[in-house]
C-alpha cells in the first residue's frame, strides 16, 4: 500500500506540473497579439497598412505597460459628405488611405451637391449614416445637436489621440463650439479665415509697400488711388458679411484690447454690448475707410463672384474675402497673379493679427452602426497627413497645425499657414449671430459704407435687433 501510495503521489506532482507548465504557455500566447500591436504601433504617417491599432481601444495593456490593445476596425462604414466649392477629391484620397491602413473597412460614401436634402429623410426615420460632415445647404450643426441627431463626444474627445498618436485638441487650430456649458458634439475640421487679398506681383511691379496694420493700409491705398490704375478696394455689398468677416469684425477685437470675447458675447445679444465704446472704435475706422474714398462704388450692388473677378483683373488692389477664393476662381485667375493674403488690417502698428475664422464640421451619428468606425475615421482625418491632402486638393485648410512649405499645397495656403501658426496671430472663435440680427448687421453695414448712416445710427439698429431678439 506505501509503495502504490507513493507512486499516486509521483503521477499527481507530474500531472500538476505538466498542467501548471500548459497554463503558463496559454497565458504568454494571450499576451502575444498585444505584443505585437505595441511593436506596430506609432507609425507617423497614418497610412501604415501594417499597423493594426488605432486609439479606439480596451483597457487592457500590454506587459511591461505598453499600449492598450486594439479593437479590430472592420465591417460597414457609411460617410455623409457635401461636394461643394471644395470638391470631392480631397475627401476621395483622405478615405482611399483610411481603406488602406484598415483594409476589413466597407467604406459607403453619400456624397453630393444635393446629399443634405436627400438623406434629410434617413436622419428623421433614425436610419442614418455613420459619420457625418456638416456643410452646404440644408445643413445645420447647431440644429442638429438640438434635434439630439449627434453623439456626445466630449468624454471622448477631450483624451481622443490621432493616428499620429497626437492629442487631437491640442493639435487645432481651432476649438470645438461647446454646447450646454460643457459639451462637445462637433469637431471643426475646415479651417477657413477671412481677411484681405491682393496680387503681391502687382504691388511689386508698382513699388507698392504690403501693408501690414491700419496705418499702413490707409496710405498704400493712398498711394494707389492717387495713381489712377484702379481702386484701392472692392467688397460685395450684397452679401455684406465677406466685409464683416474680412475687416469689422477684426476691428472690434483690435479695439477690445485684443480680447475675443467681444464677438461672443455679441452672438449671446448682450444687453448694450452693439453700444460699447469697442464697437464705436471699430465703426469709426470703417468710417475713415468711407470717407477716405478708397473703396470702388461698384461695390453697393455687386456680388461675390463679379467683386472677386474685378479685384483679379486689377480694377481694385484689395479684397475682403475668404480662403476659398482662389479655389473658387481658379478658372480666372491671370498668369502671373500671386496672391498676397493678411488676417486683418485694422491693428494698430507692432500690434497682432485677428483671424476670423469660418469652418465646417464634422460629428458622428447619435444612432452610429459602426461607431468604432467613425471613431477611428476621426481620429484619422485629424492628422498632419490628411490636414495637407486637404489642403492640396482643395486650396483651403485643414483644422491641424502642420507645416505645408514641403508640400504641393498653394503659395496662398501656405502663407495664411504661417500666420496661423504664429504667437502673432490671435484665432478669434468661431461665432454664429442671431439670424436676424446678423441680417440686420449686414445691412447696417452696407447703409454705413456707402454713406447712408453714420455709426450711432448703426449701433442703435443693431441694438433694438438683439433687443427684439432676446424677447
Amino acid at each position: 500500500m506505501k509503495i502504490r501510495w507513493g507512486k499516486s503521489i509521483t503521477v499527481l506532482l507530474i500531472a500538476m506540473l505538466v498542467l501548471t507548465l500548459a497554463a503558463a504557455c496559454g497565458s504568454k500566447t494571450a499576451e502575444q497579439p498585444n505584443e505585437g500591436a505595441k511593436t506596430e504601433a506609432g507609425s507617423d504617417s497614418g497610412t501604415d497598412t501594417n499597423t493594426n491599432t488605432n486609439n479606439n481601444t480596451d483597457s487592457g495593456t500590454t506587459e511591461g505597460g505598453g499600449e492598450p490593445a486594439a479593437k479590430e476596425i472592420s465591417g460597414d462604414f457609411e460617410i455623409q459628405y457635401f461636394v461643394g466649392g471644395y470638391g470631392d477629391q480631397g475627401w476621395k484620397k483622405i478615405l482611399a488611405a483610411f481603406k488602406e491602413k484598415y483594409p476589413n473597412v466597407n467604406i459607403k460614401e453619400s456624397a453630393g451637391p444635393k446629399i443634405n436634402e436627400q438623406m434629410k429623410p434617413r436622419w428623421i426615420s433614425g436610419d442614418t449614416p455613420d459619420f457625418v460632415y456638416i456643410d452646404g445647404a440644408g445643413s445645420n450643426a447647431t440644429q442638429m445637436v438640438l434635434d439630439g441627431q449627434l453623439m456626445d463626444l466630449t468624454d471622448y474627445i477631450k483624451e481622443a489621440k490621432n493616428a499620429d498618436g497626437d492629442k487631437i485638441m491640442d493639435q487645432l487650430l481651432l476649438q470645438p463650439i461647446q454646447y450646454e456649458g460643457d459639451k462637445y458634439y462637433d469637431i471643426p475640421f475646415v479651417f477657413g479665415s477671412w481677411g484681405i487679398f491682393y496680387d503681391k506681383a502687382e504691388f511689386t511691379k508698382n513699388n507698392w509697400s504690403e501693408p501690414t496694420d491700419f496705418e499702413s493700409f490707409m496710405s498704400i491705398s493712398k498711394q494707389i488711388q492717387d495713381s489712377g490704375k484702379m481702386y484701392p478696394l472692392i467688397f460685395t455689398g450684397k452679401y455684406p458679411y465677406y466685409f464683416h468677416g474680412g475687416i469689422l469684425d477684426s476691428a472690434f477685437v483690435v479695439n477690445n484690447d485684443n480680447d475675443t470675447s467681444i464677438l461672443q458675447r455679441m452672438a449671446a445679444l448682450e444687453e448694450g454690448i452693439f453700444k460699447s465704446e469697442p464697437v464705436k472704435k471699430a465703426l469709426d475706422q470703417m468710417v475713415k475707410i468711407r470717407d477716405a474714398k478708397i473703396i470702388d462704388p461698384a461695390s453697393a450692388q455687386i456680388n461675390h463672384t463679379d467683386s472677386q473677378a474685378m479685384f483679379l483683373q486689377h480694377k481694385d488692389a484689395f479684397i475682403p474675402n475668404g480662403l476659398w477664393l482662389e479655389n473658387e476662381m481658379k478658372k480666372d485667375v491671370p498668369e502671373g497673379f500671386d496672391f498676397g493674403f493678411m488676417p486683418s488690417i485694422t491693428q494698430a502698428p507692432g500690434g497682432k493679427y485677428i483671424a476670423i475664422p469660418f469652418t465646417a464640421t464634422v460629428a458622428i451619428s447619435k444612432n452610429a452602426k459602426n461607431p468604432d468606425a467613425a471613431k477611428a475615421f476621426l481620429e484619422f482625418l485629424f492628422t498632419k497627413q490628411s490636414a495637407t491632402t486637404w489642403a492640396v486638393e482643395t486650396g483651403a485648410l485643414g483644422n491641424i497645425k502642420v507645416d505645408l512649405e514641403n508640400s504641393d499645397a498653394s503659395a496662398l495656403s501656405k502663407r495664411a499657414m504661417k500666420f496661423y501658426g504664429s504667437d502673432n496671430t490671435i484665432v478669434a472663435p468661431y461665432v454664429q449671430l442671431n439670424a436676424d440680427v446678423d441680417t440686420e448687421k449686414q445691412n447696417a453695414t452696407l447703409a454705413l459704407m456707402t454713406g447712408k448712416i453714420q455709426p450711432e445710427e448703426w449701433m442703435d439698429r443693431l441694438e433694438k435687433a438683439a433687443a427684439k431678439a432676446r424677447k
